[in-house]
């Protein structure tokens, strides 16, 4: 097992992960220790324990708005499909009516 050092809010946390897995942990712990910075910038040293736990919570807020629009932007998208099937579907009929029409002006 790997392990990586990050530092949030001036102190040190060694971290363990996977093998190959040090770099993506890295780079999480700078956005932690980005959003922990801009918080204490914007309501002062709450104290590190109640810092880092308003810290998650804003970005376990970020993840749930995401998650949502996720789901509302898969659930338009699959509309979208139905209704490009319906609509294909529609065209369809109205291509073998024509064809149908066609070939009995033919027949005549």
């Amino acid at each position: 097992m790997a392990q990586v050092t990050i530092i949030v809010n001036g102190h040190s946390y060694v971290i363990g992960c996977e093998d190959g897995q040090e770099k993506r942990v890295a780079e999480r712990g700078r956005e932690v220790d980005a959003q922990v910075r801009q918080l204490a910038k914007d309501v002062g040293q709450l104290g590190e324990t109640r810092l880092m736990l308003k810290s998650a919570l804003v970005m376990a807020d970020d993840l749930a708005e995401l998650r949502e629009q996720t789901q509302n932007l898969t659930t338009e998208l699959a509309e979208a499909r139905a209704e490009k099937g319906r609509t294909e579907l529609t065209a369809v009929a109205a291509l073998e009516g024509a064809a149908a029409r066609i070939e009995r002006l033919a027949v005549d």
